[in-house]
């Protein structure tokens, strides 16, 4: 996939080794850590990017997911997940962020 945002293509092109360092945990953790499937590794991965407020990481997510197979209707229900967890304004933003990707 090509990356979501141009910052992280600089930041493997000006410091390689770490970002090789950085996927090789990624695999490691999202592949071969445990027995969830992808897709509910995709969801989780956004609600956890959500519930945190770390837009560019949910943009990143949410596309992947859907990669992955998951529909909207799968990564809205994440979302709404978020209202009663870490409050409706955390989920407005997250909201804000599935509805521009569309």
């Amino acid at each position: 996939m090509e990356d979501v945002h141009e910052i992280f293509t600089r930041f493997k092109k000006d410091f390689p080794k770490i970002y090789a360092a950085y996927e090789a945990l990624g695999q490691e953790i999202h592949e071969r850590s445990g027995p969830l499937d992808e897709r509910v590794r995709w969801l989780l991965k956004i609600a956890v990017s959500a519930a945190s407020g770390h837009t560019v990481a949910l943009e990143t997510h949410i596309k992947k997911g859907k990669e992955a197979g998951l529909n909207d209707g799968e990564i809205m229900h994440a979302l709404l997940m978020l209202i009663q967890t870490v409050g409706f304004p955390r989920f407005m933003g997250a909201y804000r962020v599935f509805k521009e990707l569309r």
